[in-house]
């Protein structure tokens, strides 16, 4: 469970702060938002939609941008799933996920069940910075030749 303090204003402009990040109106809303709560994975749209019914009047545009800052501050991280909507994930650690594309979902994979061998070493003047995982699911039950959504 996460500490509520994480959740708090006062927390929230202070950890902004830190991240040379101005604690804005909209970025403490959001901030406090992302982290009630267990970690969870969100997207922009639905992020917007929980600000709009907790009585919060911002543009989707300001959640995107604001995501994207908070991404870029190390805050949060961006889950890219090619040729869908994109992801924040509030659990900045080392790990990995599963999307499930019947649902549209992005849920962990528990620590220890994915071993990387031998990571390619990377062409001269870069380092590697992270590695993403993501693997995509469809139950068992599903029409293999169905089109996706």
């Amino acid at each position: 469970m996460r500490d509520p303090e994480r959740a708090s204003v006062a927390y929230a402009r202070q950890l902004l702060i830190a991240a040379a990040l101005k604690p804005t109106r909209q970025r403490v809303v959001l901030f406090t938002m992302l982290f009630e709560g267990p970690p969870r994975h969100v997207s922009v749209e639905d992020l917007h939609r929980q600000v709009a019914e907790a009585g919060h009047r911002l543009s989707l545009a300001t959640v995107y941008d604001t995501l994207k800052q908070f991404g870029e501050a190390g805050l949060i991280r961006r889950i890219s799933v090619p040729g869908r909507r994109g992801y924040f994930d509030v659990d900045t650690g080392d790990h990995y996920h599963f999307y499930i594309a019947e649902e549209d979902r992005i849920i962990d994979i528990p620590t220890g069940n994915v071993a990387l061998g031998d990571l390619p070493e990377p062409p001269a003047g870069y380092r590697l910075d992270k590695v993403d995982i993501v693997v995509h699911l469809r139950r068992a039950d599903s029409n293999p030749g169905k089109p996706q959504r």
